[in-house]
């Protein structure tokens, strides 16, 4: 969410901001609800005045025995009393409304973000590892003969309908050791904490970080109201919703592995084929909370800890920062970290890691009371995937076949499995 008092003071500026998303000025409807929601809260509070004098003296006019004046003076406050709740509830309509569309509004990227419509207009800014010359056409995941009979999606449609799979034998192994890998490495190298949340939560949970109001139907909520995360960070943020933190407990970085359910609204058609894009799929989630002096260096930090990953596994890759018009809702400033697939000669994203400023502190109330003392103020947010495990799978087996269909395990992973360094190609690990 946005400050009202930095509208108020720069309106030209924020409207800038947002036209660089693509978006129409809107600083003017913004000031418009806030003026007359500060004069009705001004009105409501004059007339409690006013109430509350006229009410003193109702006890006075009472004593003096003139009982025409008493029932004058009670129906005057009764009618006060009246005004004042009508007042009341003037004031907090305009503030719902007000909230309501500072909440619709993405967040202001920073001034280092390049222009853009969409993804063409994204910048590299890293390319690590050389993708691999194969002396035989790729196959895709779901192709490969070493991972299809560990990959069922037919009894997964019966199960449950389309975009979802039943993993099984070596390809369920290497996908669970993916996860452990990942959380292995944040904990030990990289300091982050290992954390285990909830997937299920509540509204103010995802408003917190921004999948609500706007983005409702990309999640799943139960018939009981709770929401199904669409991944960690809603609950890994609002670890700090509502608390004023110390300085000196910052930053604080956790990563946590879990389910993850998105209803991939808006996605008819595309990907329809093995399991690049799920309804259910597993992730290891980085977050950080940070002083805002330090919040755009984590950045840097939270996309080396990722990029670590797939250096590790031999995964060549590049780093992309997000335009403008292909940012999300919440971010500041994002860095996508893609994948190669030789099965699909491309590289597709496999983190996207954020920093999101006060955005999302504002929307929680987060903050942080000064180490020397002061007011207390917003912490800064950041989220990043460490990484998709079903998506880093798909790399693994789409880098590692070979012409036979069997399958070469990433070397860095060889500990996890037991010290089984393949997938042959009728599926068993040795």
């Amino acid at each position: 969410m946005h400050d009202i008092r930095a509208i108020r003071e720069n309106p030209a500026a924020f409207d800038a901001a947002l036209s660089r998303r693509g978006l129409e000025p809107v600083s003017s409807e913004v000031l418009r609800i806030d003026e007359a929601r500060r004069a009705a809260i001004l009105a409501a509070e004059t007339a409690q005045a006013d109430q509350n004098k006229a009410a003193k003296e109702i006890g006075k006019v009472k004593a003096s025995g003139d009982e025409a004046a008493f029932q004058t003076l009670r129906e005057e406050v009764a009618a006060k009393k009246a005004a004042v709740a009508d007042m009341q509830t003037r004031a907090k309509d305009l503030d719902d409304t007000l909230q309501t569309l500072l909440m619709g509004l993405p967040n202001l990227p920073h001034d280092d973000v390049p222009d853009g419509a969409d993804e063409a207009d994204n910048v590299e800014a890293r390319r690590w590892g050389t993708p691999r010359d194969f002396d035989f056409q790729p196959k895709e995941h779901y192709e490969i003969a070493a991972a299809q009979p560990g990959m069922d999606f037919e009894t997964a449609a019966k199960l449950s309908g389309s975009r979802f799979v039943v993993l099984s034998g070596a390809v369920a192994r290497v996908h669970r050791a993916l996860a452990q890998f990942m959380l292995d490495t944040h904990i030990t190298e990289n300091g982050l904490q290992e954390t285990w949340t909830p997937v299920l939560v509540r509204d103010d949970m995802m408003y917190g970080t921004g999948q609500l109001p706007k983005f409702g139907e990309d999640s799943y909520q139960t018939t009981n109201g709770w929401w199904l995360v669409p991944t960690a960070e809603v609950t890994l943020t609002n670890i700090v919703n509502g608390e004023t933190v110390d300085e000196d407990t910052l930053p604080r970085r956790y990563v946590a592995h879990t389910q993850c359910f998105r209803s991939e609204a808006g996605s008819a058609g595309r990907d329809t084929a093995g399991m690049l894009r799920q309804h259910q799929f597993e992730k290891v989630e980085m977050v950080s909370i940070t002083h805002p002096d330090h919040s755009r260096a984590e950045l840097d930090r939270m996309t080396s800890c990722a990029q670590g990953i797939l250096e590790k596994l031999d995964l060549p890759y590049r780093t992309m920062v997000l335009c403008t018009g292909d940012m999300g809702f919440g971010a500041r400033r994002t860095h996508d970290i893609e994948v190669w697939l030789p099965g699909q000669n491309t590289y597709r994203e496999i983190s996207s890691v954020s920093v999101c400023g006060d955005f999302q502190a504002r929307r929680m109330n987060a903050r942080f009371k000064p180490a020397g003392g002061g007011k207390p103020d917003f912490v800064h947010t950041l989220n990043g995937s460490g990484l998709a495990v079903g998506r880093c799978l798909i790399a693994v087996l789409e880098n590692g076949q070979e012409a036979d269909g069997s399958v070469t395990l990433p070397e860095a992973l060889h500990p996890w499995l037991g010290g089984k360094t393949r997938i042959t190609a009728d599926g068993a690990m040795e």
